[in-house]
């Protein structure tokens, strides 16, 4: 069972990762020859930290809080760009999480970031086609989406995007990763207890 003051530590950790994440998404940017609207940040990493230290579900619960809290703080009345935020997240940080919890290697993470990738640009394509394009439309008001016009925007948008994503958060999570592999396993360990 956990102490009092260790349950207080845990609970401001995914707070301060929760804030951090939150102002990352804001220093979010587009990507040259892909829609606007599609815009790259990095706030999955605060989530992927709270996920290693402590559980994949406490990664999840960083990609809830950082949403809500953007969500209040841009007054966006977005409330689905909002919510595919947070499933394009949870389904980057589950696999790796898992992942590095069964065997805690670095092999498990790069192996781990691959797969959430993966998991993430083609998930995400799915649900946009049969779910997120069509609330869209609804939300707006606009004219139903023909499945043409879905399938050109997943395939040339959202696909390519959240592979480049997941590429980039790859390529900036693993050196991060090394520097601060001692503090996540120290901070697991006494979590722990």
């Amino acid at each position: 069972m956990m102490k009092p003051s260790s349950k207080l530590v845990k609970l401001v950790i995914i707070s301060l990762l929760s804030t951090l994440s939150m102002i990352l998404m804001l220093l979010d940017f587009p990507l040259p020859f892909l829609p606007n609207y599609l815009k790259v940040d990095f706030s999955d990493i605060p989530a992927i930290i709270a996920a290693f230290v402590f559980s994949p579900i406490a990664g999840v619960l960083v990609e809830g809080l950082k949403n809500a809290l953007y969500f209040l703080y841009s007054g966006s009345g977005d409330p689905i760009g909002v919510l595919a935020n947070f499933i394009a997240g949870s389904m980057f940080v589950m696999p790796v999480a898992l992942l590095y919890h069964k065997f805690k290697t670095v092999k498990s993470v790069m192996s781990g970031l691959i797969t959430s990738t993966i998991v993430m640009a083609f998930g995400m394509s799915v649900l946009n086609y049969f779910v997120i394009l069509p609330a869209y439309s609804w939300f707006m008001g606009w004219e139903t989406m023909s499945p043409t016009v879905k399938l050109t925007t997943v395939m040339a948008g959202i696909l390519p995007f959240n592979m480049i994503k997941g590429v980039l958060i790859t390529i900036l999570f693993i050196p991060l990763f090394m520097n601060l592999k001692p503090w996540i396993e120290q901070k697991r360990f006494s979590f722990s207890k």
